[in-house]
């Protein structure tokens, strides 16, 4: 297995909108995709990956928000077919390193997807799993999760990023 490199907003590639995974996709190399993004996920750490932030711009994400990191899901071609209530949430992201902010989303959620091996189910989720899936749809959609801040808190992020970045390229140099 390998560590992937996870891209940095602003990079333009994070609003690529990914395209359907064809059944005839989900093959060794797609599997081995899959563990690479668990690895990296689990490394980085987080509880979700989704494809779009790794430069694949194929719909599929993987999560696992259990506290043992032992119950890892894969979701592709995920569709919510139900929301239900509401929440706030502090969330973070790989793809947006050290910065928290407070998003409302469904507090429930019932998706529709395909399993790593092609398989289809439905779950319906709440909590922290219910915040990852909507997130992790996002980044397939495009989106970040700092589009929901206003757009005066969204420049504050990025130039803290960009700071951020320019502070690791004079370290690593």
């Amino acid at each position: 297995m390998a560590l992937l490199d996870i891209l940095e907003f602003p990079d333009p590639r994070l609003r690529t909108k990914a395209r359907a995974v064809a059944p005839e996709q989900i093959d060794d190399a797609f599997q081995a995709l899959v563990d690479n993004m668990f690895e990296t996920m689990y490394a980085a750490p987080g509880v979700g990956l989704a494809a779009t932030q790794v430069d694949v711009h194929k719909r599929f994400m993987v999560i696992d928000v259990s506290e043992g990191k032992d119950h890892p899901l894969v979701f592709v071609n995920p569709e919510i077919v139900d929301k239900q209530g509401s929440q706030v949430y502090q969330e973070g992201c790989l793809s947006v390193p050290g910065i928290y902010a407070d998003v409302e989303r469904a507090d429930a959620v019932t998706v529709r997807a395909l399993d790593r091996h092609g398989q289809p189910f439905e779950l319906t989720a709440d909590g922290l799993l219910a915040v990852c899936i909507q997130h992790e749809i996002d980044h397939l959609d495009g989106k970040v999760f700092i589009d929901y801040l206003s757009p005066l808190k969204r420049e504050m992020v990025r130039k803290r990023l960009a700071k951020a970045q320019r502070e690791r390229a004079r370290s690593a140099a």
